[in-house]
Parts: structure tokens; C-alpha cells; sequence
């Protein structure tokens, strides 16, 4: 049962934290606003749509992006406002241990962590469709949608190539459909030109030849000028843009990333690396709030000033490491799984040491 100290402190650490949560997003939708006004204007886009569509999902998708952040600034705002009322020093002093003082604080930080757990893994996934399509049609410059050399393998065995293929409107040149069994091919398709139908979900193709080779080696070739066909594959599968896997929900991104890893996609880190992001985040919200604690426990000449530059400080060395080890993950060899978690690892011994030296 919670005891009045208990329900103090969560009160304080909840609405510290969505006290300064607010500030921070008003802040940034004002920058934002101040930002973009210019493209909203010339692009037509109305008031119910960017207040609804964009700003709303907005606020949700950064708000959990930066929680645990905006956690541990909250933290050692009002843990080193407690510390300079002598207030910590009342507690352990009447007999509290520094370990039982922690308890509140995890209660709190668990409340927070499971929020954005939810949000990260099921809810943001869907309301991204909303603030990234908006901010296609009215934010995005207009970008050059043609890829080249697009290698895939869209089902074991089955292996298609696009020297150029356009987003846009669904076609490529020089395309190739190789079949294989075990080591050996079986058939090939090639085309000059390729274009779907997305009313009929019909391929159709400019200039192709044939080629299939029988079991005992004999080889059969024909070619045309046009052949519509249908293709076990979508235009999408092609090239899936890297923000697409913002909208899936995680069971939806644990089935795209199984289908990534047999079509042979050079993105997989990407995928992964978004995948785990969605529980290291929340997590990470238990190590800032130890170290937060830690710090601000114990009262210091700067006072809450020199916390929060401690503080923030901390942040920027945190963001700082999960981008050096993501980067790694990503152009390198370096285990996804282990860059995501490298940062969580590191802070954790930082801030089991710095609970080992705080004032008990």
C-alpha cells in the first residue's frame, strides 16, 4: 500500500512530467508552424486537416519519441527542488533508505514507460498513416522517384531485377524474372520495358524474350512485342520506401521483415533497428530516472542549475550514442539488436554506479 510520501512523490514526478512535456511540444509546434506556414499556404492545405491530420500526430509521435527524455529532465527538476528544501534529506533522515525511496519513482516511471510502450508498438504505427501522408501532399519536396540495379528475391527461387524502376507510376526498364531450382536456373524473362495496371493489377511488357531449360538441359526460347501477365509480387514490394515501416504496427513489421530477409532486401538494419527502438526507448525511461535520482539527491553548490546542465548533458551524450551505434548497424556490421541496446547498456552501469555513490 502506497504511503503519503509515496503518493507525493508520483504526484509530483506525473505532473512534473506532463507539465514539461507540454511546454516542450507547444514549443516545438510554434517553431514548426513558423516553419512550414509557407508550404502550407501555397499547397492549399486546410485548417481541420493540419490541426487533425498533422499537428495532433505530431504532438503523439513526438511526445513519445521524447519521453524518456523529457522523463529525466523532470526528474532532476523537482528531485533537485526536493533536495534544495531539504526535503530528500527529511526523508532519509526519518528513516526512509535511499533504495526505498526509489520505489515511487519506478511506480511512476513505470506508468510512463507503459504508455509509450503502447503507443510505440500499436497506436503511433497508425496514426503515422495520417501525419505521413499529410506530409507528402503539403510538407515534402517533390523527390526523384526512380531507383537503379533493384536486385530482389520475392519468393525462394524466384528472383526479379530492375535496372531503373519508377515509384511513381509503376515502371521499369530492363527487367528480368529468374526462376531457380536449388542452384539451377530454370527459366528467364526479360523485358525492355515493364508497366503496371493498377486497375487490373496487370503487368505489361515491351520487347521480351523467353528463355526455360528442361531437366535434361535442352532449352526453349520464344519473344514478343507485348505480353500482359500477372506477377506474384506488388509494386510496392518493389522498392518500399523506408517510412512505410513508421505505419506497421510491430506483429505487421515482424511479418514485413520476414519477407524482407527471403526477398534479400538491403534494408533490413533499417527495419530492425525500428523494430527494437520500440522497447529500448521505454526502457531506457527506468535507467535516466535511476541516474536522474542519483544525481539530484544530493545537494551541490550549483544547485538545480547546474543538475540540469548535468542533465542535459547527459541527454545530448545519450542521443549521441544511440546515433554512433545505430550508424554503425546500418553502414556497417555492427548486430542491430546491439546497437539499439548499446546506449541502455552503457547509461545502466553509469547509473548503477552513480546510485552507489548518492548520499544514503
Amino acid at each position: 500500500m502506497l504511503r503519503i510520501i509515496d503518493r507525493y512523490i508520483i504526484g509530483k514526478f506525473l505532473g512534473t512530467f506532463f507539465l514539461t512535456i507540454t511546454l516542450i511540444l507547444a514549443i516545438a509546434v510554434v517553431f514548426d508552424i513558423s516553419e512550414k506556414i509557407d508550404n502550407f499556404v501555397n499547397k492549399g492545405a486546410s485548417m481541420p486537416e493540419i490541426i487533425f491530420d498533422y499537428y495532433l500526430n505530431f504532438v503523439v509521435y513526438y511526445g513519445n519519441l521524447f519521453s524518456s527524455m523529457i522523463v529525466f529532465i523532470a526528474t532532476i527538476f523537482f528531485t533537485s527542488r526536493m533536495t534544495g528544501n531539504y526535503e530528500i534529506v527529511a526523508i532519509l533522515t526519518g528513516g526512509v533508505s535511499f533504495k526505498r525511496l526509489m520505489w515511487p519513482y519506478f511506480i511512476a516511471a513505470t506508468i510512463v514507460a507503459a504508455i509509450s510502450f503502447t503507443l510505440g508498438h500499436f497506436v503511433i504505427p497508425k496514426t503515422n498513416v495520417t501525419r505521413l501522408k499529410f506530409q507528402t501532399t503539403y510538407i515534402d519536396k517533390a523527390q526523384d522517384d526512380r531507383f537503379k540495379n533493384i536486385h530482389r528475391q520475392i519468393k525462394e527461387g524466384h528472383v526479379i531485377f530492375f535496372e531503373n524502376f519508377n515509384t511513381d507510376n509503376n515502371s521499369g526498364y530492363h527487367f528480368t524474372y529468374e526462376v531457380f531450382e536449388g542452384n539451377k536456373l530454370k527459366s528467364k524473362l526479360k523485358a525492355d520495358f515493364i508497366n503496371l495496371d493498377t486497375n487490373k493489377n496487370v503487368w505489361t511488357l515491351n520487347n521480351y524474350h523467353v528463355r526455360t531449360i528442361a531437366d535434361d538441359g535442352t532449352e526453349e526460347m520464344w519473344a514478343g512485342k507485348k505480353l500482359d501477365t500477372v506477377f506474384d509480387f506488388k509494386s510496392e514490394e518493389i522498392v518500399p520506401k523506408l517510412y512505410t515501416i513508421e505505419m506497421m504496427n510491430t506483429p505487421e513489421l515482424n511479418e514485413f521483415i520476414e519477407a524482407e530477409k527471403i526477398r534479400g532486401s538491403e534494408n533490413i538494419n533499417f527495419y530492425l533497428i525500428e523494430k527494437y527502438k520500440r522497447t529500448a526507448w521505454p526502457v531506457s525511461t527506468y535507467i535516466l530516472v535511476l541516474i536522474g535520482v542519483s544525481l539530484s539527491s544530493k545537494k551541490t553548490r550549483g544547485g538545480l542549475g547546474l543538475n540540469i546542465a548535468v542533465g542535459l548533458l547527459i541527454c545530448v551524450s545519450y542521443i549521441f550514442f544511440m546515433q554512433i551505434s545505430t550508424t554503425f548497424a546500418t553502414l556497417g556490421n555492427f548486430s542491430p539488436l546491439m546497437a539499439v541496446w548499446f546506449p541502455n547498456i552503457v547509461f545502466s552501469f553509469i547509473g548503477i554506479y552513480l546510485y552507489y555513490i548518492a548520499p544514503k
